[in-house]
């Protein structure tokens, strides 16, 4: 694994500044690359392909070994990581984790050949080939995790990637691809970082034959877009507006704290957090003030603080429509239980905010916030309670409370979504399939989905011998 760099600083080279979301502090740089120096990385992952696509144990080893430097450097990674995306020390553990995690769980996966009867005196088999040089476009609140949920499955099949992070957190990347290249061969991995138009270029490259990519929906409709220019195969998560569906049987205090850090965990920047909640009116008043207790006492600041629990929003504009989504809703009559507005100081942070009296209609209800605010709406009867949270052009998760699990699950079975969790919310295995229907994306990744999603069929006939 390498990462690309156009030159030196002292040469002349062009970098741009990463904040620490914090302090508003830079805390690094990173290199800012022109569309047309693509077509180099490109060339090389091609170049690339063909040694890694050929042996199988080879590459196993080499995603094996390349887990454990990440596991070695566990603690330069999560530390970088905290500084550039914000989120505390803990989660930034977590994330590494997961991410060294991944490289084993592909490491072991293979596509299996499967063989066709249908009568005639001929043997087909179908067997799987790689597709090629694949393209990752990463967002920010996740860089290491989703990167690795990108390149792990991709690698694992014999294909080569190039990988672009966020130009708000590139710099914990850059430190895996550093930490990768004694693992992994080079160019077989290659991470570029720049601000736009790379991702598009990227994105719409004829050397590219897959692009994935995780982020909003207009940025995944124009990734599509590009990458039909050159009829590459996509796979898009693009965000979800998570449901969380409360029975009239639910233990509130029981509850509280696993739906508390559902919807706020990473300070709510999470595609499946819980984003809207729907509680019978009868219990409505005792979840709001459940949650906004634990809203009131948590801490927040930053990640390199022991103490903290929530850190801050990532960056600028995203702090921004935060604000302005809650400012919106309280204009309509919502009042904030909890928060509801910007902390003073340095940094970006914004109070965990629970909303009540939020009508329905209201954009933080029907759009995706990605923050730490939270609505919580009543319901009088469950259809209504369900045709709410089908109610939206997302469907990436959901999740229903309650007593007796048999009626969630039933419940569970009428929401429109990719995935639903009975009592927990957005706790995902490696061996599962991660896809979401409508707005939420297109093409599915995780367990041997993901594998298969970076290979194509390869068919062979041959006479039966007599």
């Amino acid at each position: 694994m390498r990462t690309f760099e156009p030159m030196e600083r002292g040469g002349g080279g062009r970098w741009f500044a990463v904040a620490d979301p914090a302090t508003g502090e830079t805390c690094g740089e990173a290199p800012d690359l022109r569309p047309d120096e693509l077509d180099e990385v490109i060339g090389r992952a091609h170049r690339a392909w063909s040694g890694w696509r050929a042996d199988q144990a080879a590459r196993t080893h080499a995603l094996l070994g390349a887990a454990d430097a990440v596991e070695g450097a566990g603690d330069e990674l999560a530390r970088l990581l905290t500084r550039e995306q914000g989120k505390p020390l803990a989660e930034s553990y977590a994330e590494v984790a997961r991410t060294a995690a991944r490289l084993r769980y592909f490491a072991e996966l293979s596509p299996r050949t499967r063989r066709i009867s249908d009568g005639r005196p001929v043997r087909s088999e179908v067997r799987w080939r790689p597709v090629g040089p694949v393209a990752a476009i990463v967002p920010w609140n996740f860089p290491l995790q989703l990167a690795a949920a990108k390149f792990a499955p991709a690698l694992a099949a014999g294909n080569t990637m190039v990988l672009k992070p966020s130009p708000y957190t590139p710099l914990a990347t850059r430190l895996l691809g550093s930490v990768l290249a004694a693992a992994l061969p080079e160019d077989v991995l290659t991470v570029v970082t720049g601000r736009e138009p790379l991702g598009a270029r990227l994105a719409s490259h004829p050397g590219i034959r897959h692009v994935t990519f995780t982020g909003s929906v207009p940025t995944g409709r124009a990734v599509a877009e590009g990458a039909a220019a050159s009829l590459a195969r996509v796979t898009l998560e693009l965000g979800g507006n998570d449901a969380a569906v409360l029975l009239d049987d639910v233990d509130v205090e029981a509850v509280a704290d696993r739906l508390f850090w559902a919807a706020f965990r990473n300070c709510g920047q999470v595609c499946m957090a819980v984003k809207r909640v729907y509680a019978p009116a009868r219990l409505h008043a005792e979840l709001v003030e459940a949650l906004a207790q634990r809203a009131k006492s948590v801490t927040v600041g930053s990640g390199l603080d022991p103490d903290t629990r929530i850190g801050p929003v990532n960056n600028a504009p995203q702090l921004a429509r935060v604000a302005e989504l809650t400012e919106r809703a309280l204009a309509d009559g919502a009042r904030a239980a909890a928060g509801g507005h910007r902390l003073d100081g340095p940094g970006q942070f914004f109070a965990p905010t629970v909303l009540t009296d939020v009508p329905p209609g209201s954009a933080v209800v029907t759009e995706e916030q990605f923050g730490p605010v939270l609505p919580v709406l009543p319901y009088r009867s469950l259809d209504e309670a369900v045709d709410a949270a089908n109610g939206t052009g997302f469907g990436l998760g959901g999740s229903v409370w309650g007593t007796d699990t048999d009626r969630a699950e039933a419940v569970a079975d009428r929401l429109e979504c990719g995935t639903a969790w009975i009592n927990h919310h957005a706790e995902l295995s490696l061996a599962q399939p991660f896809a979401g229907t409508k707005d939420s994306g297109l093409g599915v990744a995780g367990g041997p989905w993901g594998l298969y999603g970076n290979l194509r069929p390869f068919v062979v006939h041959r006479p039966e011998e007599p």
